[in-house]
């Protein structure tokens, strides 16, 4: 099948190159010039495992293609999808000016019958006024098909290839088979594709973050219940993580979520309810748990030390989730902020971020080229995200390289009793 993606952000790179594994023919549509250059030459804008890999042996075998010409990209093929950004708008709500300018530009560019699909994530009525939007513009026939996407930065091939579910929200026949087709390779494991229409495909993009970012919060405050009464929240946490009810997932306590799905999401969920005149409670308290979270290692710090001023403070961590470089609404950002005001002295590491915090920081931060040279004369580490190479420090050298060895756990890596033996003054999330 003859695809276009328009838009070379993470969804249409991972769907455009995932797309091009299963056999079809992709191009991949972008504005940027310079970007689209770095594609052709192999090398990847974002960091996300697999993916270089995945581009380059496609683009060798013929079925991969980047461009910056829209048209001819749209007369090639049967299927469009639309994955530019859809940033926060001022009022928390999300800004689909860039999609509505997409599909303007389709439309112009139609010889015949399309499948246009918003990979974006939109909010609910978006497909509704992009048929409005198209129809002004061509007298082609053609389809809208909402197609939200559902992968973790850091697991986004696996995810893709390999999905839980695949939602298509698709309100005429024709466009129904051929979207089943094209997802028929990814699915033969028996993972449902589940047709429904394009509003309650929409909407479930939403709810499905919604409820991860609820289960986030509400183990963030159960944690901070825990430290309050002398409970141990990882007894918690498995205690009702084995209830089939529950389950395990999305548990584990911490300083809150970050990226760009979960807190643009959760957002625009509660305004566009409130354009609907419905209070979606819940959200406004899940959002507001996980600001404050963010911060909570700092309390911790003045608690121990008073007074911040003139302390420096090693962070581990700084993209907002392992096994990316992703730092939008990190944790770290907030968490580095107050420090920061409270007249601390930061050095930090992180293993793929460093040019992500060089831009958001400046020469306020010290971005340090190791875990351990983060560690030379600090105070106190902070443990902001759980990168696999911060699980099995050499804690002789960590005592050695710190002025004081005292260790606030953000994540949760190690247990008080490991760290007691080791001769650390330990804090973490939700454990006495």
């Amino acid at each position: 099948m003859k695809i276009a993606v328009v838009g070379t952000g993470y969804v249409g790179l991972v769907a455009g190159a995932c797309f091009a594994e299963s056999g079809n023919d992709v191009v991949c549509v972008d504005r940027d010039a310079a970007k689209i250059r770095t594609l052709r030459r192999g090398k990847m804008p974002i960091y996300e495992p697999g993916l270089e890999e995945l581009v380059r042996r496609n683009r060798h075998e013929g079925r991969l293609a980047f461009t910056t010409t829209l048209p001819k990209a749209v007369r090639d093929s049967a299927i469009v999808f639309i994955a530019v950004g859809t940033p926060q708008g001022e009022d928390g709500s999300a800004d689909v000016q860039h999609v509505l300018a997409v599909a303007r530009d389709i439309a112009r560019a139609m010889n015949g019958y399309k499948v246009i699909v918003t990979k974006s994530t939109v909010p609910v009525g978006t497909s509704a006024e992009l048929r409005e939007v198209i129809r002004r513009e061509t007298t082609h026939p053609f389809s809208v098909v909402s197609n939200p996407e559902f992968l973790k930065q850091g697991a986004a091939i696996d995810d893709f290839m390999k999905p839980d579910r695949v939602v298509v929200g698709a309100e005429d026949p024709r466009a129904e088979e051929m979207m089943v087709e094209l997802y028929a390779p990814f699915t033969r494991t028996g993972a449902p594709i589940m047709v429904m229409d394009c509003a309650s495909a929409e909407l479930t993009k939403y709810a499905a973050n919604a409820m991860l970012a609820t289960r986030i919060s509400f183990m963030n405050e159960v944690a901070n219940v825990c430290e309050a009464v002398g409970a141990d929240v990882d007894q918690v946490r498995r205690a009702i993580g084995s209830d089939r009810r529950i389950g395990p997932s999305f548990l584990f306590p911490g300083v809150g979520y970050g990226g760009s799905c979960f807190p643009k999401d959760v957002q625009a969920l509660v305004r566009f309810a409130a354009q609907k005149d419905y209070d979606f409670q819940i959200l406004r308290a899940v959002e507001s748990v996980n600001e404050s979270q963010k911060t909570r290692l700092v309390s911790k710090m003045k608690g121990h030390f008073g007074s911040l001023k003139g302390k420096k403070v090693a962070v581990w961590g700084l993209a907002f989730k392992p096994k990316t470089d992703d730092m939008r609404e990190a944790p770290s950002i907030a968490l580095i902020d107050a420090l920061l005001a409270a007249g601390a002295v930061v050095q930090a590491y992180d293993p793929e971020a460093a040019r992500a915090a060089k831009g958001i920081f400046g020469a306020q931060v010290t971005l340090a080229g190791g875990n351990y040279e983060a560690l030379k004369g600090a105070d106190c580490l902070a443990i902001v995200t759980e990168w696999s190479e911060f699980r099995r420090p050499d804690f002789a050298r960590m005592r050695r390289l710190m002025r004081s060895p005292v260790v606030f756990d953000g994540r949760n890596l190690f247990t008080p009793e490991q760290m007691k033996q080791h001769g650390f003054t330990y804090y973490s999330i939700g454990r006495s």
